[in-house]
């Protein structure tokens, strides 16, 4: 990969490699796009196969990231931090002190929190040695349950648009993943009395949680779980689940889920699903609620006002929707059209020096 010209094609500002003798700590944190305000972006612990893998997957975090801060009407530019290790064998107290030493070397421009295989307690050793993390302890905390609450949103704002009617319990559903975010959604889900839930997991632990829990959903094959006759599939698991295997085997009227870039293809899958009838409501805007609820961290914490913002998600996508709709494009892109024209404009209105 030639990274100046990745970076040039799709905009970057600024790529940082980073390696501790002391610790082993290695990592890249990428920062995409500051102008609506600083980078904010969690932080990824994964055993990649090499430095190349890593890189390209901490591109595509970062600008996400982006568009997730800005469709998420906040005052926020993206980034993202892959550190590279096996998470079993590498983490410890001074592991990510180490880390955070790094992230105060940006002196704010980035912004970190957890991410997959990085948890509250690792951001409480970061924290120790940088101002610049969220989703502490007794501040924000964990923010899947609000990342699965803002899922919960954009699946009733795509039931409402595709059949006119956001009941849940008039549904089924097909869940992919109950790690996380996939977990708590699943409650929303039972909460609401959704008619069936079927779901896909290849972790042991989380299998037998969900079966001890929640017997009543039901456990499906990982490779199941695309061809199910239900109305709505929810992909929770790590991104490309949306391909061209596995979108042709899908029944399903409405695709939204949690993770991140589960489009292999933006333009092309997002297309495909389009001309297929499904209505995919975009990665980046319906799993906004963990974003949007440790922004709130940066003006004082309060959960009530977190819920609000994080509700707005279903609105949202409604907007995204007509929009997708009305251009004849798919709703990946018409949600990036949405991002960008919000940073184009706010980016505008700051083109003039005031001193705050």
């Amino acid at each position: 990969m030639n990274k100046f010209d990745y970076m040039q094609k799709h905009g970057y500002e600024q790529l940082v490699y980073f390696y501790d003798k002391t610790t082993g700590l290695k990592g890249i944190t990428c920062i995409h796009d500051t102008t609506l305000g600083p980078a904010l972006g969690g932080t990824r612990l994964w055993d990649y196969q090499d430095e190349e893998e890593a890189c390209l997957d901490v591109f595509r975090l970062a600008r996400a990231m982006t568009y997730k801060a800005a469709a998420a009407g906040l005052n926020l530019g993206g980034g993202k931090t892959v550190l590279i290790g096996d998470a079993n064998k590498v983490k410890s107290e001074e592991y990510f002190r180490a880390f955070g030493r790094y992230v105060q070397s940006l002196n704010g421009r980035y912004i970190t929190a957890e991410d997959v295989n990085t948890t509250t307690q690792d951001m409480e050793y970061v924290s120790i040695e940088t101002d610049y993390v969220v989703g502490l302890e007794g501040k924000s905390g964990n923010p899947s349950p609000k990342t699965a609450l803002g899922v919960f949103y954009g699946i009733k704002a795509a039931l409402q648009y595709v059949f006119g009617d956001d009941d849940i319990s008039k549904y089924t559903f097909a869940v992919q993943g109950a790690g996380q975010t996939g977990y708590y959604l699943i409650k929303y889900l039972l909460e609401a009395k959704a008619k069936k839930i079927y779901l896909s997991e290849i972790n042991e632990n989380h299998i037998k949680r969900m079966q001890a829990e929640h017997p009543e959903v039901e456990l499906v094959g990982v490779n199941d779980i695309y061809s199910l006759d239900v109305d709505v599939f929810s992909p929770c698991a790590l991104g490309g689940s949306l391909n061209d295997e596995t979108i042709p085997q899908i029944k399903a009227k409405i695709v939204a889920g949690s993770a991140n870039n589960a489009l292999f293809d933006e333009e092309k899958h997002g297309m495909m699903l389009r001309e297929r009838g499904i209505l995919y409501a975009p990665d980046f805007v319906i799993n906004a609620g963990g974003l949007i609820n440790v922004a709130h961290e940066l003006k004082g914490y309060n959960e009530e006002d977190a819920i609000k913002d994080i509700k707005k998600i279903y609105d949202r996508l409604l907007e995204i929707f007509k929009m997708a709709d009305e251009n004849n494009i798919s709703t990946q892109q018409a949600a990036k059209l949405f991002a960008k024209n919000r940073i184009e404009k706010i980016g505008r209105i700051r083109s003039n020096y005031i001193p705050k």
